[in-house]
């Protein structure tokens, strides 16, 4: 499919081979190997075996963990990369998890992170997806968040289109705060290292009552339902 794909397009010799890129080991990528730009969608939700994990400095059977992990050290000093990966890279933050995004925090500018809606890659998957922009230019100061939310639930068919994206588009070169898109500092990002998009605008909406509130409005909505029981006990009576 990659073959014909690039014959499509007019590449008419294709420079295509097939492999586990996984199984390289990753210490042993030159400068002279490396890329000015990676454009990637990488398989997710497989595990890999012992033998290949110790390809890589921070081992993990996650195949989503190693894939990041080779794309970083295969971007050439001052390249861009943007990333497909799955909502797990960016909220878990177990031991590998936790390492993986130190070092990408460190030693790259992940400068932003597009969030995309559950349902992007059905009819194959429905696990939600980010993809992450970054460069290989010092470390990162600030990430600039974008939630792509259609109005819409998507499906096999409807599924996400230029549209959907444009505002993205847009912002992009801008990195502006709407209600859709806003900055986070590097210092808050290392926190907890979750990195999973969490709306400002959003969250200032909702309204934190104190506990005796909540359980004031529990008490009248029960006393409401017992009215309503009661009414509905009486009718049935009557007939």
């Amino acid at each position: 499919m990659g073959m014909m794909n690039m014959i499509l397009h007019g590449i008419e010799s294709p420079n295509l081979y097939r492999q586990n890129t996984l199984t390289q080991n990753i210490r042993d990528i030159q400068e002279k190997d490396r890329y000015d730009i990676i454009l990637a969608n990488p398989p997710f939700g497989g595990k890999e075996k012992g033998q290949i994990q110790q390809n890589f400095p921070i081992q993990s059977n996650a195949t989503e963990l190693l894939f990041l992990q080779h794309f970083m050290k295969s971007l050439k000093q001052g390249g861009q990369a943007a990333i497909v990966v799955p909502e797990g890279v960016l909220f878990q933050t177990n031991s590998a998890f936790k390492q993986v995004k130190e070092e990408l925090l460190e030693y790259f500018n992940l400068h932003s992170i597009l969030s995309l809606p559950a349902g992007v890659f059905l009819p194959y998957s429905g696990v939600k997806t980010n993809v992450l922009f970054f460069e290989r230019s010092g470390g990162t100061t600030e990430t600039w968040f974008y939630e792509c939310e259609p109005e819409k639930k998507l499906t096999k068919n409807k599924p996400l289109n230029d549209g959907h994206l444009a505002e993205f588009v847009e912002l992009y070169g801008k990195r502006s705060t709407t209600d859709h898109s806003w900055t986070v500092p590097v210092d808050e990002l290392k926190k907890d290292y979750d990195l999973s998009a969490k709306n400002p605008a959003r969250q200032n909406d909702i309204e934190h009552l104190p506990p005796r509130k909540i359980l004031e409005l529990i008490q009248e909505k029960e006393a409401a339902v017992n009215d309503l029981l009661a009414e509905i006990d009486a009718l049935l009576v009557e007939k």
